[in-house]
């Protein structure tokens, strides 16, 4: 890759890194449908404004709205519900390292789904690995501690909706729908789908305060920067370099997230968590093929 890419690899790892963050400051005052609401509202109001100084607006005929809608379930509805409620259970770096699982997912699921995306040994061996590293991950504490179990699965359950919405998404490219195109139709999708959701649940007009200003400046970094700028980014890599090379990303996020959540937070993980990290990101590694072409140039 060049240099240029890379650049934008390290700048959306940070950005979706940082989303953990941004969603832990707005969960101390707010419900995690109301974050999640938010974040797809805020970006979708971005991208449209975008799109229309583009010329091409969304809102036009023959939109797919209803693989928007689709797309929007899997990768934003779904996914940022489960991560924020999870967040309300355990740290922001642990929950980053379980959304780290999402290749893997995505291998399980590409292996019942698509025809061409069999597993054999190799990736039956990194599953196999990541799956080790999930279980050192939550460690036997998590069998006694009720909380801590249910706020993980929810981040599991996350990167497995991540996971079908990477199969489902590629139908976007075949019907010759544009990146931002899609970015813009999935969010503003979600905001639809979880307004009503959000105000039957949360009812956010009973708030007793108005939310503080470092709760608005949080919303606003997970919308316009965790999703929206991070959309744009992340279809200029897949453009550039293709998927393979955007899996890189998976690797970098919770290093963001840690960092963020121990010096911003005070959060801190356990020699566990990190080992579970450890194997996680050996089996991702495993998955990409960089790690088996270094053996072999080692040789």
């Amino acid at each position: 890759m060049s240099a240029r890419v890379w650049i934008w690899l390290l700048s959306l790892s940070i950005l979706w890194g940082g989303s953990f963050f941004f969603a832990k400051v707005a969960l101390a005052e707010l419900q995690p449908l109301t974050v999640v609401f938010c974040r797809v509202a805020f970006a979708a109001l971005a991208l449209n404004v975008v799109l229309v100084i583009a010329g091409r607006p969304l809102f036009r005929r023959g939109t797919p709205w209803r693989s928007f809608a689709a797309m929007g379930a899997l990768n934003n509805l779904v996914p940022f519900g489960l991560i924020f409620w999870g967040q309300t259970q355990i740290a922001s770096g642990l929950a980053s390292i379980l959304n780290a699982t999402t290749p893997l997912f995505s291998l399980l699921v590409a292996h019942f789904i698509a025809r061409d995306e069999r597993m054999g040994g190799l990736k039956l061996g990194a599953l196999m690995l990541g799956l080790g590293g999930v279980a050192v991950l939550m460690g036997p504490r998590a069998i006694t501690t009720a909380s801590d179990i249910a706020g993980q699965l929810a981040c599991l359950g996350a990167a497995l909706s991540y996971a079908l919405a990477g199969i489902y998404g590629g139908r976007f490219g075949r019907m010759g729908v544009a990146p931002l195109d899609a970015a813009a139709g999935q969010v503003t999708a979600s905001a639809m789908l979880i307004l009503p959701i959000m105000l039957m649940v949360d009812r956010p007009w009973e708030l007793p305060a108005l939310p503080s200003f470092p709760t608005w400046s949080a919303l606003a970094g997970l919308a316009l920067l965790s999703t929206a700028l991070a959309y744009v980014l992340y279809f200029r890599i897949l453009a550039a370099a293709g998927p393979t090379n955007l899996l890189l990303v998976t690797f970098l996020i919770p290093v963001t997230a840690i960092g963020l959540g121990a010096l911003v937070l005070g959060e801190r993980l356990e020699p566990q968590q990190f080992a579970g990290m450890l194997l996680i990101g050996l089996a991702l590694a495993l998955l990409d093929g960089r790690l088996a072409r270094f053996l072999r140039l080692a040789k």
